[in-house]
């Protein structure tokens, strides 16, 4: 493993232990060269995913890798300053990913991936589910909030 501060390409495993939800291997490691210590984390993955992000003016789908990173980020900032323990998010970002690699497709829609992402934090916490509601589907004025606010607490009475 590269080292992150150095560049130097060997590192010494340290410890290892499972991550905190348990979907990941978390290891300590130390480098070779400058002795600087620096965390990784070791998944499974079933098979490797392609998003099709499409574009307005495009009349193809762009392809793009799958990153699990980008969509714990994307999640991390809905729920931010929410009372939801990190190791929730962890648990609904490692659950939509085992689900996308089961489902048996290669390439997935990011449109998918968003309405799995909704599902989700619906159930998690409603502050969280309209902050991300309301960059996926693009709200431009407070109107378009109020609406999806107001179809949020009419299904919370429900």
């Amino acid at each position: 493993m590269r080292c992150p501060f150095c560049g130097h390409d060997d590192s010494q495993v340290k410890d290892s232990r499972p991550s905190e939800d348990g979907s990941a291997i978390r290891r300590r490691r130390q480098c070779t060269a400058c002795a600087a210590r620096f965390t990784t984390f070791e998944r499974i993955q079933l098979r490797e995913l392609v998003v099709l992000k499409s574009e307005a003016n495009a009349s193809e789908p762009r392809r793009e890798p799958f990153d699990r990173d980008k969509l714990l980020r994307s999640v991390s900032i809905a729920c931010r300053k929410r009372p939801i323990d990190q190791v929730r998010i962890e648990q609904l970002v490692s659950g939509i990913q085992r689900q996308l690699e089961t489902g048996g497709e290669g390439e997935v829609s990011s449109t998918r991936i968003g309405e799995m992402v909704m599902e989700g934090l619906k159930g998690l916490d409603s502050v969280a589910y309209i902050r991300f509601a309301s960059v996926y589907k693009d709200f431009r004025e407070a109107r378009d909030f109020e609406a999806f606010a107001g179809s949020v607490s009419e299904v919370a009475r429900g």
